[in-house]
């Protein structure tokens, strides 16, 4: 069963590249196709709310719970690619390229909750250890177009489609035929619409549910305007020597090493512990971002956005194994996939509104309005219990 995990993180890493594939490139996205600074906010929503139609459509049909994980994990894999290469192989506008990212976004609604319940499905001991591999490939993943775009500066946009979208159907074969059934998964269940309601009256599983919807609020739109404010940074500093994707590689992709050191550290110092003082880490960044966004040097500020890199995600998994722990098994992969819908959508909200903002508000006072979701998600997991 150890050699399963490394398969499963792999796919996973793989796969989940496909997601910022278009972020990565939006500037030569937005001049070969002429997008207009307004509609740049919705492109960049495109793929989470694919993800969010994706992840309720999967949900209320129970299909997670009902058919082989690895074979959706499989045909989504494949489908994602697809839809992200289309770009590329269709005679593009800007409509077509909004319903590729949406349909692209769609379909990874089968990879990442998908990877989670395999992974579920396999380790019920240790779970904390095996989501913190899982999402820090998701985090690397995530981070992997901007390496591409950012370390092949004499390849086209081109080519960080074709390479993400021969990943993640390689990650589907390896899913496919690799990773046999969990010895904790059930297979066959007919569908039953009570599940998601019942799942939140149980405290245990709503109160890690709404600390993971807090710090949705703030991880993807971090991620999502992190290179614009390397780039306003750059241009108001004078610093041509800073490349901006080099710089969101790292700073995104300091996440997976983070995501793996809470999962062992949560198995010392226990899974909500770590999760709330990662949250609050993250919270405090937020708070603190005028004044490193201002007054820092290049090295400092490259820092400080590195450990909020770290910080801002090292929670995820944790809040995972929780809902997990807590949903009735049967139900599991619903409530994992439930959960992920409504964290993505809030993703959408906040992204939306943070496009909005960059409009009115000094960008140096701008990130301050990501800790509204986290300090909202400290409240939920430290309230007393009833």
């Amino acid at each position: 069963m150890k050699k399963v995990l490394p398969v499963i993180v792999i796919s996973q890493f793989f796969c989940t590249s496909l997601w910022f594939a278009g972020n990565a490139i939006l500037p030569d996205l937005a001049k070969y196709f002429h997008l207009e600074n307004d509609n740049l906010a919705h492109f960049i929503s495109a793929v989470q709310f694919g993800f969010i139609t994706g992840t309720f459509s999967f949900a209320l049909s129970g299909i997670v719970d009902r058919f082989v994980a690895t074979r959706i994990f499989f045909i989504c894999s494949v489908l994602a690619a697809f839809c992200n290469i289309s770009i590329v192989i269709l005679n593009t506008n800007e409509t077509i390229l909004l319903v590729s990212r949406f349909l692209t976004g769609f379909f990874l609604a089968g990879i990442y909750p998908v990877g989670m319940k395999i992974a579920s499905d396999h380790y019920q001991k240790g779970l904390g250890k095996s989501l913190g591999l899982l999402v820090g490939a998701l985090v690397l993943g995530t981070a992997f177009p901007h390496f591409l775009k950012g370390f092949n500066t004499n390849y086209s946009w081109k080519f960080v489609l074709y390479t993400t979208s021969s990943l993640s159907i390689l990650g589907g074969l390896m899913m496919m035929f690799l990773v046999p059934k969990g010895e904790f998964s059930t297979v066959g269940k007919k569908i039953d619409f009570r599940a998601i309601t019942e799942g939140f009256s149980i405290r245990n599983f709503r109160k890690p549910a709404l600390g993971y919807f807090g710090h949705m609020w703030e991880l993807y739109t971090f991620w999502a305007f992190l290179p614009a404010l390397i780039l306003r940074y750059k241009t108001k500093h004078n610093l041509p020597q800073i490349n901006v994707s080099q710089w969101s590689f790292f700073i995104i992709a300091s996440g997976s090493v983070a995501c793996v050191i809470s999962g062992y550290l949560s198995h010392y110092f226990g899974t909500k512990k770590v999760a709330v003082s990662a949250l609050f880490l993250s919270t405090c960044c937020c708070l603190t971002s005028p004044f490193f966004i201002t007054y820092s040097n290049v090295y400092v500020l490259f820092f400080f956005l590195l450990f909020w890199g770290m910080v801002v995600i090292a929670d995820s998994p944790l809040f995972s194994t929780l809902v997990a722990q807590n949903a009735p098994i049967e139900s599991k992969g619903t409530l994992l996939t439930i959960t992920n819908c409504i964290g993505f959508s809030l993703t959408i909200v906040s992204i939306q509104l943070f496009g909005r903002l960059v409009e009115v508000v000094n960008h140096e006072y701008l990130f301050v309005f990501l800790s509204i979701g986290s300090v909202l998600g400290l409240i939920a997991m430290v309230g007393r219990n009833k």
